[in-house]
């Protein structure tokens, strides 16, 4: 079984793919956080980690306590490192939830938001509930949000059919970086269709290993 809470420690080697990846999410979000329109922005994180992508970029952007966010997290560590991130940013909008983020009842009061992230998912469930995942989002997202999500791109690279299931469902594609090994992907894509009504008690997706 993995230690995701060992897992983190990556994230303090500046060289690393975690802290690659980390680079190229939090730039998404800072980006998305400059263009929104004035007023209260909602964000939701499934399997948050210790939050880092969203914490860091909170923390120090102008518009940072402007978002009410769910963080949610299943390992007790993670979501204690999360809490005390947060504190000390002094960002009181952010909650972090110790659940199941692969059901969907963790998402009730907290959707629909305008930024959903989704990182750290797509490489530790099977193809099938990818797609069953992605297909959910819409019911997570307020109209015009923005998902963020990650994918390794080891063979056989899924990130193509990842990419067109999100056309599929009604979404746009308005980024997908690369790594500059090109091992790591990092996917912003946005809704121009209908959202939808979240489903309480739909299981998405359970953590297998790595796929």
């Amino acid at each position: 079984m993995q230690d995701w809470a060992e897992w983190h420690r990556d994230y303090d080697d500046p060289s690393s793919l975690l802290s690659r990846r980390l680079e190229l999410v939090q730039g998404h979000l800072r980006s998305e956080l400059d263009v929104l329109p004035a007023g209260d922005i909602r964000l939701i994180s499934l399997c948050a980690g210790q939050g880092r992508d969203v914490i860091g970029v909170l923390a120090v952007h102008p518009r940072g306590r402007e978002v009410s966010a769910r963080l949610i997290e299943l390992d007790a560590r993670n979501v204690a490192v999360a809490k005390r991130l947060a504190h000390e940013a002094g960002l009181d909008d952010v909650e972090i939830l110790q659940a199941d983020a692969g059901i969907t009842d963790t998402c009730v009061g907290a959707v629909p938001a305008q930024i959903v992230m989704v990182c750290g998912i797509f490489g530790n469930i099977s193809d099938r509930q990818i797609h069953g995942t992605v297909t959910a989002l819409p019911s997570l997202c307020a109209p015009g949000a923005l998902v963020l999500w990650t994918r390794h791109r080891m063979p056989p690279d899924l990130t193509p059919k990842i990419r067109s299931w999100f056309s599929e469902i009604g979404f746009r594609e308005e980024a997908f970086d690369i790594s500059q090994d090109g091992f790591m992907s990092v996917g912003a894509h946005r809704l121009t269709g209908e959202p939808a009504a979240l489903v309480p008690g739909q299981r998405l997706f359970t953590f297998v290993s790595k796929i």
